[in-house]
């Protein structure tokens, strides 16, 4: 049994825990919940009390060196703001800590690249934890793919309105919009768009970018193209209106439809040959849970002591595009001025 610990006590987190204690059929519980931290002890003994159990002891910390020392420890799920990402990751990891952090791994791609090198310097799997790729239904996109022909275009959409901008709109500052905190739309929502990109198709030949800034400086909306030579993939992404409109991957032969493509909650294969045209829903029953899959994967990982190459090559190329967009858009975070 795997013995986590957990950075941040949001929504996300429950999320995390609840798919480690309830992994998809076929799988055992391999992670076990062992400590919580949080800048205030009270609200880690709080979080920490939902999910005790008789029998299991859950610590609780507000000291971020006594938790990576912690010889009680194996692994650290991190779901802090963006801004901490690579200052906590590479804290656990540095103490040999095995660590599965949330999307996006950090603020730059020059962070990225230094985490997974201290991961391997200190034997270690270092793992974003980007549920999308994990899947039965992405898996089912990329069986797919090929029954579509050549790829001529695709549009990947992830348009969802923030409950925190009324707030913005108010004059508040919440860390969703606040460039200090590594946000922003294409920190958030686009990222489930270029991830899911680089994970069907690999390394565009050229990323052009717009986006809508805001006065915080961050970014509301925005659309990317990347260009794949003989086909291009639109990107528009935004959290400041909303669309219910399916992501499509066309070929000459067929397209594919998807719905929700952080969730992949319905794969759509239409079939435009000249004999006939045929629409099939290929989509496949999925745990309620989408984020105990990446759980699963992590596991993996660490029964094999090895970083998966394919997992980390979609890692680090997600945040060479996000850092290309930032910087054609004019984005603009505090890490973007330290050098690593």
């Amino acid at each position: 049994m795997i013995k986590f610990a957990v950075i941040g006590t949001n929504w996300i987190t429950e999320k995390f825990i609840q798919g480690t204690l309830n992994p998809p059929q076929g799988n055992k519980q391999v992670m076990q919940l062992s400590a919580v931290y949080s800048r205030e002890l009270t609200r880690a003994q709080t979080f920490a009390a939902k999910f005790s159990v008789a029998d299991a002891i859950i610590e609780t910390f507000d000291d971020l060196q006594q938790l990576a020392t912690s010889t009680n420890i194996d692994a650290v799920y991190i779901a802090s703001p963006n801004s901490l990402h690579y200052q906590q990751s590479k804290h656990m990891l540095e103490n040999g800590k095995h660590v599965i952090c949330e999307k996006p791994l950090s603020s730059t791609y020059q962070e990225a690249l230094d985490l997974y090198k201290t991961a391997k310097e200190n034997n270690v799997i270092f793992f974003e934890a980007y549920m999308t790729a994990h899947l039965p239904n992405f898996a089912v996109i990329q069986d797919a793919l090929p029954q579509l022909g050549q790829i001529r275009k695709a549009h990947i959409h992830y348009c969802q309105y923030s409950s925190r901008y009324p707030a913005y709109l108010e004059g508040k500052k919440p860390n969703t919009f606040d460039p200090a905190f590594s946000n922003g739309s294409i920190m958030d929502i686009g990222y489930y768009c270029v991830a899911l990109t680089t994970a069907l198709f690999g390394k565009p030949r050229s990323v052009k970018a717009q986006a809508i800034l805001l006065d915080s400086g961050v970014d509301g909306c925005g659309s990317v193209l990347l260009d794949y030579g003989d086909f291009c993939v639109t990107i528009d992404h935004s959290k400041i209106s909303a669309s219910n409109q399916f992501s499509e991957i066309q070929g000459e032969a067929g397209s594919l439809l998807i719905k929700h493509v952080g969730q992949c909650e319905q794969i759509i294969h239409q079939d435009h040959s000249f004999q006939s045209e045929t629409e099939v829903d290929l989509t496949k029953p999925q745990s309620d849970n989408s984020m105990s899959y990446e759980s699963i994967a992590f596991v993996k990982q660490i029964t094999k002591a090895e970083i998966n190459p394919v997992f980390e090559q979609r890692s680090l190329l997600t945040a060479q595009i996000i850092n290309e967009v930032r910087k054609q858009t004019g984005i603009v975070f505090p890490a973007d001025k330290v050098q690593r």
